[in-house]
């Protein structure tokens, strides 16, 4: 008898899936958005995007955990927006949680009460109460708020230019016993006779796994439901699960091609579907290579050791985009954004917006001023990814004395000049750095450009020769750039 009921919901789930696309949709007329995907990866420079015109796009930005669902409090998105636009960024990832409450346990000084989330997939129409005093919820019924908020805060961000990556499924929401507890497929918080618990241990790791059919089967629905009400729009990106365990890895390659094949059969325009790294990153298990391994479109991998500082160059075998969330927590700097630009990364930050938080690897966690030079790095990035020719340009570290440079041999080169001596030197001392480019091969003249990052002023040098090795003078003490581009 329970899984008569449980097939009879999943039918109702599935036929609900069209319905809820008319709700979510009423009044919501076309309007075209100042983005132009859906992206894909470049066929000229694997390591990024590419427009519907084959333009690249760098993508890069501040993401944070209530932009989609109200954890803590009520957030205020659209001057989220305003903030991102200023800074120049055109990236978000848009974070879920599969809960129904939360005790705000990522901050240092965590909300007294726990706290409903809101909006929910699913109805709380009962009979019966959940575990956390409300009433069950309904797995067989969406909720149209859920789905109308979704698509209008994607709308919303590409009317600013930002795409968006789409958060399907979220891994701290199943790994402890009170995540658990709050979560809709424990069998005591729905009224279908769901559970996901099948080993009765108290936690939820199954769900991320897929043991049972019928707990795939509300998965796969929810996703079609999000498909539907997003198809459309231009500025979307999908992820299938932000850090579940190294165990999901199947369940994750499932719901990757799940997403794809879907996307054909409705004759939907294909959206770039991503992988990323596992819980606790390097120190939690897991291996990057199953990310690579994957049909992902792009991927976000981990490892402090491996991308805090000095990362390896990334081979374009997928787009990388370097996310400080699954190498520091909470952490990184305007270096790191800096140095990942370099090696062909497209660097985002995990962003704090200000609160105080309990998860940070490998700085302190007040540090306001860190974020917000990281924050500006990245939109600094962006303008100089613009300017250059992505196209052409690659990292070739080699080049360059400091061993970061993006170049097009022969044509333009730009070089990153980390911060230089102690300030308490002299300033004789700190402005002598001399820094090598290797123009060998390069014929004609160059015009020099150098750049001080801290203070945004640029100054014009006499003319380069090629054919060699060339040294320079950094004329600043701070962190710079040098853009050689060849004279007309």
């Amino acid at each position: 008898m329970r899984y008569l009921n449980i097939l009879q919901c999943i039918v109702t789930v599935l036929l609900l899936c069209g319905a809820g696309q008319a709700e979510g949709r009423a009044g919501d007329s076309p309007q075209q958005l100042p983005t132009h995907g859906p992206l894909r990866q470049s066929p000229d420079n694997p390591r990024y995007f590419a427009d519907a015109d084959n333009r690249i796009v760098y993508v890069t930005g501040s993401h944070t955990w209530e932009n989609f669902q109200d954890v803590t409090q009520v957030f205020d998105y659209p001057a989220y927006l305003d903030r991102l636009t200023t800074l120049h960024h055109n990236f978000i990832r848009m974070w879920v949680t599969e809960s129904i409450h939360s005790d705000g346990g990522w901050l240092m000084n965590p909300p007294p009460n726990e706290k409903d989330i809101a909006p929910l997939p699913y109805l709380r129409t009962g009979p019966g109460l959940a575990l956390d005093g409300g009433p069950r919820l309904d797995l067989s019924r969406f909720d149209p708020a859920y789905f109308e908020r979704l698509r209008a805060r994607v709308k919303q961000a590409g009317q600013r230019g930002i795409y968006v990556s789409v958060m399907f499924f979220q891994g701290f929401s199943v790994v402890t016993p009170g995540a658990w507890k709050a979560h809709p497929l424990n069998g005591e918080n729905n009224v279908n006779g769901i559970d996901g618990d099948a080993n009765g241990d108290g936690l939820g790791l199954e769900v991320h796994r897929s043991s049972e059919a019928h707990v795939l089967q509300i998965q796969e629905a929810y996703v079609r439901q999000v498909l539907e009400t997003l198809h459309d729009l231009d500025n979307v990106l999908y992820e299938v699960v932000n850090e579940a365990t190294p165990e999901s890895v199947g369940w994750q390659y499932h719901l990757i091609r799940f997403i794809k094949q879907y996307e054909r059969e409705r004759d939907f325009v294909a959206h770039p579907v991503g992988m990323t790294f596992f819980q606790l990153g390097e120190f939690g298990g897991g291996d990057n290579a199953v990310l690579f391994d994957s049909e992902a479109d792009w991927i976000s991998p981990g490892g402090y050791t491996k991308y805090a500082r000095n990362p390896p160059v990334a081979d374009g075998r997928k787009v990388m985009l370097l996310d400080t969330d699954h190498i520091h927590g909470i952490g990184g700097d305007r270096d790191f954004v800096w140095e990942s630009f370099f090696r062909g990364y497209n660097p985002i930050y995990m962003d704090p917006l200000g609160a105080l938080h309990e998860l940070t690897i490998g700085e302190p966690v007040l540090n306001e001023p860190i974020h917000e030079r990281a924050r500006v790095a990245m939109g600094e990035a962006r303008r100089w990814a613009e300017r250059l020719d992505l196209g052409r340009v690659t990292p070739q570290g080699d080049l360059a004395s400091t061993g970061y440079c993006l170049a097009d041999s022969g044509r333009e080169y730009l070089v990153y000049v980390p911060a230089g001596a102690s300030l308490t030197q002299s300033e004789d001392v700190r402005t002598t750095r001399p820094v090598t480019v290797n123009l060998t091969g390069a014929s004609g003249s160059f015009q020099v450009e150098w750049i001080e990052l801290e203070t945004g002023t640029t100054k014009q040098d006499e003319s380069l020769a090629g054919g060699g090795e060339r040294m320079l003078t950094v004329p600043f003490a701070g962190a710079g750039l040098i853009y050689l581009q060849k004279a007309r």
